[in-house]
């Protein structure tokens, strides 16, 4: 199994990014405190990069800055080891390099679909 993603998968991370939601509404954590939980979970059990990507994209709805996200690896480290929070990093990175890349790709279709409609225009 790999770490992208295929349009048959959206259900599945659709769902996930629901519960996701659902567990910030429902925690007694406020909601930033909460996903900085989560990052620690998801460090502790060797996530893949889509869950940080479903995490983080909350992390950014509800404030989450860099420092809080670096301090949350830092504290970590002695319990779950250097080497498990380098490989969060890695995926970290991965799960952002994605987000950023569907953007562009969503950037590129949105021109190409104003480029045909000027075509058709013009025609």
């Amino acid at each position: 199994m790999s770490d992208t993603t295929s349009p048959d998968d959206r259900p599945v991370l659709e769902l996930l990014a629901r519960m996701t939601a659902d567990s910030v509404e429902s925690s007694s954590l406020d909601a930033e405190t909460l996903v900085l939980v989560r990052v620690a979970a998801l460090v502790a059990v060797d996530a893949a990069p889509v869950s940080y990507a479903l995490n983080l994209k909350v992390g950014s709805l509800v404030g989450l800055d860099v420092e809080s996200l670096r301090g949350v690896l830092t504290a970590i480290a002695p319990i779950v080891g250097t080497a498990k929070v380098a490989a969060a990093t890695g995926n970290i990175v991965r799960a952002l390099a994605a987000e950023v890349a569907l953007e562009e790709l969503e950037i590129a279709e949105l021109e190409d679909e104003y480029e045909d409609e000027d075509d058709d225009a013009d025609r």
